[in-house]
């Protein structure tokens, strides 16, 4: 059974750093697309980093400049470095996964079950 499992929130003052982990189990995640997506409380869940199998990586707007995505593809793990957080950051934040390769097949849109990110002002 594929598995994505988030660790590393917590509670921040503003201005202060997190790093998030996500372990993939079950598959070898050398192909996907991995990123992380949060979901601010009344919001919809946005995807805000992405990272490919050959390191390229993209960030949205909010995020760019202060959060780092990194991956080891040989541990099977991909990482958030968050700095400079701001209140706004506050959520819960997701390991997202595309083409994980699952029986055979490629499968997109999976989530791990979220780890919550409190910035305090």
């Amino acid at each position: 059974q594929v598995q994505l499992v988030e660790s590393g929130g917590g509670s921040v003052q503003a201005g202060g750093s997190l790093t998030l982990s996500c372990t993939v189990s079950g598959t070898d995640f050398g192909d996907a697309v991995m990123g992380w997506g949060r979901q601010r409380p009344g919001e919809y869940r946005e995807l805000v980093a992405s990272i490919e199998k050959y390191f390229g990586t993209s960030y949205s707007d909010s995020v760019k400049d202060r959060f780092t995505i990194t991956r080891d593809n040989g541990a099977n793990t991909v990482t958030l470095q968050m700095d400079s957080l701001k209140p706004e950051d506050t959520g819960l934040y997701y390991c997202h996964a595309d083409r994980l390769l699952v029986n055979g097949r490629f499968q997109y849109g999976t989530w791990g079950p979220g780890t919550q990110v409190t910035v305090s002002s």
